[in-house]
């Protein structure tokens, strides 16, 4: 059996009896785990866009040489971690940051009073710029290459909640200005994704308590050293590529930061 996903996009050599076989090597993978890397291939290559169905679970399996049932379980795994979305007599499609449930698995911040969380994004520049040494090291860039550094405020209800400080590889990224984000209507992440065919698909985050510095203090309207949430975000697309760096400054007063453990 062909424990290596990656080296081929056709079908896995054996049959669904593989997945019985005693994990004797550390390179051992089920098949359902060899179905998902090559339906990941896939959505990786742009074979399946962000927002198109897939094919059927029959025709994956007849594509695959597989079980309905392998398919079906490679599937379910990539609804879990947000890459597809089944829809109830319609089928499986590629997920888009163009959906309120997408969306807000990035926007983790919710208000007190369990109202809506519609909001405004006043952009304050956009620039290509060298990286500083740190960000360089997270986005795996080398000294030399360009970044792009895009710095925002969101608005709740008219109230400057959220200031956003973020870098992005600059050779990905190329065209980006702030007269193009401005005519964007939409979330920040779909417009990576349709515009530029950057897909965030996880986030790793750290959180903690700050006191609001001058600068980010006046573009929040607060005092300085009002206490504020910071949330140090780095962004991945496939194959686990680090494609964002993003420093956020939250004012927590009428809202609170949510997530959901599994």
């Amino acid at each position: 059996m062909n424990s290596n996903p990656a080296s081929s996009t056709s079908a896995p050599a054996g049959n669904d009896r593989a997945e019985g076989v005693a994990a004797s090597s550390p390179t051992f993978s089920p098949l359902y785990r060899q179905i998902k890397a090559l339906i990941t291939q896939g959505l990786e290559s742009g074979e399946w866009k962000p927002g198109e169905m897939i094919p059927s679970e029959v025709e994956l399996a007849g594509r695959y040489k597989v079980s309905q049932g392998t398919v079906r379980k490679a599937i379910d795994e990539l609804a879990a971690d947000n890459l597809l979305v089944r829809r109830q007599g319609k089928g499986t499609f590629v997920a888009t940051h163009n959906e309120d449930r997408v969306q807000f698995r990035f926007l983790r911040l919710l208000p007190d009073d369990g109202g809506s969380l519609g909001h405004d994004s006043r952009l304050v520049e956009c620039r290509r710029l060298r990286a500083p040494a740190e960000i360089a090291r997270q986005l795996e860039l080398k000294p030399a290459d360009p970044a792009v550094l895009i710095r925002r405020v969101l608005e709740f209800e008219r109230t400057p909640t959220v200031f956003d400080e973020i870098w992005l590889p600059g050779a990905m990224f190329k065209g980006l200005t702030l007269e193009r984000l401005a005519g964007y209507e939409g979330p920040l992440y779909a417009m990576f994704e349709t515009d530029f065919g950057t897909r965030m698909i996880r986030a790793s985050e750290k959180i903690r308590a700050v006191a609001a510095d001058p600068a980010v203090a006046e573009l929040l309207k607060v005092e300085t050293g009002f206490p504020l949430l910071s949330v140090d975000r780095v962004s991945y697309t496939y194959g686990d590529k680090p494609v964002e760096v993003r420093r956020g400054w939250y004012v927590t007063t009428r809202f609170f930061y949510q997530n959901d453990l599994s």
